[in-house]
């Protein structure tokens, strides 16, 4: 059983999807993983904003949980 953090981590999403972009709260075992929830919730829409993305979860606020949840896009909040 691998440890999971809960990732909090702001995403630019250009309009129409957003005006501004959004704060996403993401399950997931480490950083690649996270991307790969995100991109997929995302659709993957916008890949050229994608490189913003993993820089974005690198300086991210990251909690330990501890109890080993499913991981998954737990919220998204766009503007």
């Amino acid at each position: 059983m691998a440890q999971k953090f809960l990732y909090i981590v702001e995403h630019f999403v250009p309009f129409p999807a957003s005006e501004y972009g959004g704060l996403w709260t993401v399950i997931a075992e480490n950083d690649e993983e996270c991307f790969d929830l995100i991109a997929d919730y995302d659709d993957e829409q916008y890949p050229q904003h994608y490189n913003q993305l993993r820089e974005n979860i690198m300086k991210c606020s990251t909690f330990a949980l501890a109890e080993d949840l499913e991981s998954r896009v737990v919220e998204e909040f766009t503007t």
